[in-house]
């Protein structure tokens, strides 16, 4: 994927008087896994079902909540200006979602912070933001159970902006009812009426990149430091580091492929690399079911990194090497 999502959370008071109540929001990007389904769940006698889980659109992204967007993510330029992303609600009860747009830096590990997460000034300064510069609307939408609706994206350059890519993040952010129901200690039974009770309501949310081009990028990348991982119990992955130079992010798949084997030997799909870095460490699980024999020392591997951005399809790298 794009880059490792963090989970991030904050506090919040709710209501006055002496029954306040506590609120915990976290905000979930959406390179973290997808929804489990609840299908294998045990539902006891007499209980209401499970709310039933829509399949995703193609090409969507879920993160921990029950929204999904797509496209995974959207690029804007010269050519497009405006452009569509849509919200899914794949559960059969009714959601609210508030939607922003936040600015996140990528580590050379991979993982998007929030600039307020710990990202260095330094880090942020390599960032070219496009907050100013990206609007949306409608910033806040209600969705039915297994809805979907298209939030209408328009970039605005301005004619003295410097060629260079620009990006922010498309962020949704599920609202809780009002009735939160219980505190943990009125559903005990242990608060008092001039007890402060606490309720934890996550707020989840996803995420997904808008990149505005403007004029002539250049970009630059290279395959380096590749070798095989061994866990203890048996697994494999391949190691590698990709190098990026040039005023635009890189994004594609990668293919680890073996001389004698029609399929790959690894595979991942979705891997960018974002302007503020220099380079990104990349791990590839070997595919289970490769030969083992393919992997022994002295073998050769090839690493290709394949474009799925601005040119599909063409070479971004590619690197051959000697198993140790």
């Amino acid at each position: 994927m794009d880059g490792s999502g963090q989970a991030s959370a904050v506090t919040q008071i709710l209501g006055t008087g002496a029954k306040a109540r506590i609120a915990l929001l976290g905000c979930v990007a959406a390179t973290l896994l997808p929804l489990a389904s609840s299908a294998q769940e045990t539902v006891p006698e007499g209980a209401d079902a499970p709310p039933a889980v829509a399949p995703m659109p193609t090409g969507a992204v879920a993160g921990l909540g029950d929204v999904n967007l797509y496209p995974r993510r959207l690029v804007l330029d010269g050519r497009t200006r405006v452009a569509t992303i849509g919200l899914y609600n794949r559960t059969a009860n009714q959601g609210d979602y508030e939607i922003s747009l936040i600015d996140m830096a990528m580590t050379p590990d991979g993982q998007l912070l929030a600039f307020d997460n710990g990202v260095d000034p330094a880090t942020q300064a390599r960032v070219r933001t496009a907050g100013e510069l990206v609007r949306f609307s409608p910033r806040r939408v209600s969705l039915l159970g297994n809805e979907a609706q298209t939030v209408r994206v328009m970039a605005r350059p301005g004619a003295e902006l410097p060629p260079g890519e620009y990006r922010s993040h498309f962020t949704v952010v599920s609202v809780p009812p009002d009735d939160s129901g219980l505190s943990i200690d009125e559903a005990t039974g242990a608060a008092g009426s001039a007890e402060i009770g606490v309720t934890i309501r996550p707020r989840f949310g996803i995420s997904i990149p808008v990149i505005l081009r403007v004029g002539e990028t250049t970009l630059q990348t290279g395959i380096a430091d590749p070798q095989v991982l061994s866990a203890p119990d048996g697994s494999k992955a391949i190691a590698f580091t990709i190098t990026r130079a040039g005023t635009r992010s890189a994004y594609g798949d990668i293919t680890v492929s073996a001389p004698g084997s029609a399929a790959p030997v690894a595979l991942s799909r979705g891997i960018g690399v974002y302007p503020e870095v220099d380079s990104r460490a990349i791990i590839v699980p070997v595919d289970p079911a490769a030969d083992p024999a393919l992997l022994a020392p002295g073998r050769s591997l090839t690493i290709t990194f394949t474009d799925d951005d601005f040119a599909p399809g063409s070479e971004l790298a590619r690197q051959t090497f000697v198993v140790r």
